[in-house]
């Protein structure tokens, strides 16, 4: 099980009885880590400090949840690509959703054309994700386009095509 630790602690030392206590607030889940000497001991906690850890367990459910590769062709939507669209910064870069909009409005099921947008992006994790479900490289865009001739380069075909001999 994988697990992945998040400390958050509030140091509550005061530094001398004349000035106000420095309070320490970090968290390591974060990154974060601050002094905040604005705050008085009353309104946060005990003056000998406080500290909490929490634990996500970040595979319980990770199979059922579609992480992994755990979704079948079918499982894949309009949705998912729209959202994967977004998600990689394609809207930003396009400014518009028309080559989205281009890609779902042939007859290309969800999950080939979330395979052409990865593979023009690069993105490993998520072309292995849908090739496991079962995404086909071969098919073609209105451009006659597949996604090893999307892939960003020669590293990502080759990928495609060894993940897709190898589960073959």
């Amino acid at each position: 099980m994988a697990s992945l630790s998040c400390t958050t602690s509030i140091n509550l030392t005061p530094r001398s009885f004349n000035s106000r206590p420095p309070f320490k607030l970090a968290s390591h889940f974060l990154g974060l880590q601050s002094n905040l000497r604005w705050l008085s001991p009353l309104s946060i906690g005990p003056s000998n400090g406080s500290r909490a850890t929490c634990w996500f367990n970040l595979r319980q459910n990770a199979e059922g949840a579609g992480i992994y590769g755990s979704q079948s062709r079918d499982d894949f939507n309009r949705d998912d690509v729209e959202q994967y669209f977004n998600y990689m910064g394609m809207l930003a870069v396009e400014g518009t959703y028309d080559k989205m909009e281009a890609l779902l409005s042939q007859d290309i099921h969800p999950v080939d054309i979330l395979l052409m947008l990865a593979a023009s992006e690069g993105d490993k994790p998520k072309l292995e994700e849908l090739l496991r479900a079962g995404a086909s490289y071969d098919v073609k865009d209105v451009d006659g386009r597949t996604a090893i001739d999307r892939a960003l380069n020669e590293e990502i075909k080759d990928f495609i095509l060894k993940f897709s001999a190898k589960k073959a």
